[in-house]
């Protein structure tokens, strides 16, 4: 194990690459990021921006098997599967669905806990080691339905949330305490759920002040590299024509064409989402989550980003407009004062998703090459508690409990 590395490039500027920079930083080691477009370019620039780690439970889940067959294949189904040839989606699907039991939910929500119980005091330390960006509290975070059995299947999650360990308060409402709370519900509300203890950024935001305080530290973010392949010599990593001592693959939904030749066989499948601005009457307190829907609602400055989809096609794949449109019927019904049809901001991103629901985090067959990816939805809460834990390792060469279950090499 190489220790105590002094120059290290990490592949990849969105969360998760700026925050492993950031924290490889505080042990006094030089970054340099490279990223193929350019700052927060992939998942994380329009995604809804919530920092939620009393949700950020497994993608695969029991409630994955109900959609059925027919359901996935709809072009404006929440989760969306293109009848396809493509021989790596379909393994990926059925490493998926068969991890989509409440067994193995089970136990890749007890993986996950101990790294969402740090999730916002990663965001603190960022905050006051000079990230000048806020993170907001979610002075309401209303989880809202048409029907009080919509809302069950969400209470029945919480305690299975609860009992794997993970703090989540809540608190059950009407459809007209939703709306005293968040006047942007429409009467469609029937029923809600109250979160308390999460926040929110516009990311953005945040990734560009993240990228700016690591370069006042020295850092260098290096933008329209393509990197093709690393090349550990023995006793350094080449990329992009440079040398460092150690080297982290923080590519997002493109990490495994890098990191599969130094043994890293978990397949990452881009699992987009869509998202667009609109102005509103009057700007919600919070996020607002149409759970039956799949959409999320997060304030963004004096407009709101609409958000949605779980599309499984390829990472570079142009934006579908039925997507947006399936969006936009979605939350039509369900939202007063939103003007849908004047929208801004129309982006598709392409989240890293595993077929079990657990990021890669870690070390890989070689000594100086490390991957930290796969968070599926939940890369922007958990992206600077995973940077805070890689650095560690690589730095000190020893990996910490709450990553284990995350090995790369599982």
């Amino acid at each position: 194990m190489v220790h105590s590395p002094q120059r290290v490039a990490v592949v990849g500027a969105g969360m998760v690459g700026l925050s492993t920079a950031w924290f490889l930083q505080e042990h006094g080691v030089g970054v340099t990021v490279l990223d193929r477009t350019g700052v927060a370019a992939g998942s994380s620039w329009g995604n809804a921006g919530w920092l939620t780690p009393g949700l950020a439970t497994p993608l695969p889940e029991p409630a994955v098997l109900r959609y059925g067959v027919r359901a996935v294949l709809s072009p404006s189904s929440p989760v969306y599967v293109p009848l396809t040839a493509d021989r790596r989606l379909l393994q990926f699907m059925v490493r998926f669905t068969r991890n989509s039991t409440m067994r193995r939910w089970r136990e890749a929500m007890a993986a996950l806990v101990p790294i969402n119980s740090i999730a916002l005091e990663a965001f603190d330390l960022l905050g006051a080691g000079g990230v000048e960006a806020p993170t907001h509290e979610a002075h309401s975070f209303i989880a809202a339905y048409r029907s009080e059995a919509d809302r069950a299947t969400l209470l029945e999650e919480i305690e299975h949330i609860r009992a794997s360990g993970q703090t989540l308060e809540h608190e059950v409402l009407t459809g007209d305490e939703a709306r005293a709370v968040e006047p942007a519900l429409s009467d469609e509300i029937t029923a809600a759920i109250r979160l308390y203890g999460q926040r929110f950024v516009t990311p953005s935001h945040y990734l560009r002040d993240l990228a700016a305080s690591v370069e006042r530290r020295g850092g260098r973010i290096v933008s329209g590299v393509e990197v093709g392949a690393l090349h550990d010599t023995g006793t350094a990593v080449r990329v992009a024509g440079e040398t460092y001592d150690a080297a982290v693959i923080a590519s997002g939904a493109w990490l495994n064409a890098l990191a599969r030749p130094f043994g890293v066989r978990v397949p990452v499948q881009a699992g987009r989402g869509y998202s667009f601005t609109v102005g509103v009457q009057r700007t919600p307190r919070g996020p607002i989550y149409f759970p039956t829907q799949r959409v999320a609602c997060t304030p963004v400055g004096d407009r709101l980003r609409v958000a949605g989809m779980m599309e499984f096609r390829p990472a570079d794949a142009a934006l579908d407009t039925r997507r947006i449109a399936a969006i936009v019927e979605a939350a039509r019904p369900l939202l007063r004062g939103a003007d849908l049809d004047t929208r801004r901001d129309e982006w598709v991103g392409a989240r890293p998703c595993t077929p079990d629901g657990l990021p890669l985090v870690g070390a890989t067959r070689s000594d100086r090459v490390f991957v930290a990816g796969g968070h599926g939805m939940w890369g922007i809460t958990l992206g600077p508690a995973t940077g805070r834990l890689l650095a560690d390792l690589v730095v000190t060469g020893r990996s910490s409990r709450t990553l284990r279950p995350f090995d790369p090499l599982r």
